[in-house]
């Protein structure tokens, strides 16, 4: 073996499954959604209202907000309308019904794309806007991508575990299997807390 055997074949496990090269939906855009569809809004108080909760898990600037508004605008998504009496022409903007439609189809679709916790959590943070059958559906399928990816992390332990380290890299090896352990425990974290939602 190769003396850059350890990193190489670390790192190439560990992007595997936390790097994975695939199309993966804008989060910004449902959490968005998701915010309209509790009540009409403006730029101002969706900035807000991500300082205020989302940014525990998700933060965007309000030139992304605003991007992603006129996106969902142009998509039909979303309407926007002068605020009544608003002297500075604020504009409030308000879900349509193909809107209410995608943000559901999009709870509704298996997660996908590195930044597993992040969509996690950002569909958590929505699960009381979906009726009772749809709730299940998406809480199972964040269990089965948890599930997924855990089981994926104890098989690169295992092998990674049965190979021969040679003795110059034995040092780098210790502290990256041990980044690959926090990866597990946090993964296992996520299921268990998952496996106690209620539906």
């Amino acid at each position: 073996m190769g003396d850059g055997w350890v990193v190489i074949v670390t790192l190439q496990c560990i992007s595997e499954i936390y790097w994975r090269v695939t199309e993966r939906r804008s989060i910004v855009k449902y959490v968005v959604l998701g915010l309209l569809m509790i009540q009409p809004l403006s730029l101002y108080d969706l900035h807000k209202a991500f300082r205020a909760g989302i940014s525990l898990f998700y933060s965007a600037s309000f030139g992304s907000l605003q991007r992603s508004l006129s996106q969902l605008i142009e998509e039909g998504l979303v309407v926007a309308e002068p605020e009544p009496g608003d002297p500075r022409g604020k504009k409030r903007h308000t879900i349509t019904d193909a809107g209410r439609i995608a943000w559901r189809d999009g709870m509704l679709t298996p997660p996908v794309g590195a930044d597993a916790e992040t969509v996690m959590l950002s569909r958590v943070f929505f699960l009381g806007l979906l009726d009772a059958d749809d709730r299940k559906v998406a809480v199972g399928l964040l269990r089965s991508r948890a599930a997924d990816d855990l089981a994926n992390l104890q098989a690169v332990a295992v092998e990674l575990d049965s190979a021969e380290i040679p003795a110059d890299l034995a040092g780098v090896f210790k502290y990256q299997r041990a980044t690959l352990d926090y990866g597990i425990r946090s993964h296992t974290l996520a299921q268990t807390w998952l496996n106690e939602l209620p539906e």
